[in-house]
C-alpha cells in the first residue's frame, strides 16, 4: 500500500435512493474496455481535480459526468472515513439521499449499467463476505456484498462494510 501523502484523492457518491418501497443504493457497473476496474461494480465517483472545492464537490461533479444526476435531487448527509486503494486512491465516500424523480444519463464510455440494491440487503451481516485471493504471490482478504448477479467486492464493499458499522454504531 502506498503511502497515504502519495496517494491520490478522489471522492465517490453513495447514492441512497427514497423509493416509496424503502431505501435504495445505486451502483454503476463499469464498461468492459476500460484499462482500470473493467466490468466491476462501483460507486460513481473519481479522482479529484483542480476545479473542485472540495471532495463532496468531486463526488457530485462526477456524479453528474458518469450517470446524469442533477445535484437538485441530491441531499448530501457526510462523509466516512478515508478508505485507501490499493490503486493509489483515497477516497472519500459522500453519502447522500437521493429524491426521485430524476433522469439519468449514463456516460456510455465509463458506464455499462446503473442498478439500485436494497439498502436492507446491504446493510445484512448475512449477505457480507470476506473472501481471500492469491496475487502475485501474496494473499489478499477483501470483502464482497453479492446480490441477485451482481458481485459487488473490493473497494465499493469495503466502503460499505464501513457504512455498516458507522450505522450499527449510532
Amino acid at each position: 500500500m502506498p503511502e497515504p501523502a502519495d496517494l491520490r484523492p478522489a471522492g465517490v457518491l453513495i447514492p441512497v435512493v427514497d423509493r416509496p418501497d424503502g431505501l435504495t443504493v445505486l451502483f454503476t457497473r463499469r464498461t468492459d474496455h476500460l484499462h482500470a476496474h473493467a466490468g466491476q461494480i462501483s460507486f460513481p465517483g473519481g479522482g479529484a481535480e483542480q476545479g473542485d472545492d472540495s471532495i463532496v464537490d468531486t463526488a457530485l461533479r462526477e456524479t453528474r459526468e458518469e450517470i446524469g444526476l442533477d445535484v437538485q435531487h441530491v441531499e448530501v448527509i457526510g462523509t466516512l472515513h478515508e478508505y485507501r486503494t490499493v490503486s493509489g486512491y483515497r477516497v472519500t465516500p459522500v453519502v447522500a439521499l437521493v429524491h426521485p424523480p430524476f433522469t439519468l444519463a449514463p456516460d456510455v464510455f465509463e458506464v455499462a449499467e446503473i442498478f439500485e440494491v436494497p439498502l436492507s440487503h446491504l446493510l445484512d451481516p448475512r449477505n457480507h463476505r470476506r473472501e481471500r485471493l492469491i496475487r502475485d504471490g501474496r494473499a489478499r482478504e477483501y470483502y464482497s456484498v453479492p446480490y441477485r448477479h451482481y458481485y459487488i467486492w473490493g473497494a465499493t464493499a469495503g466502503m460499505l462494510m464501513n457504512l455498516h458499522a458507522h450505522l450499527a454504531s449510532r
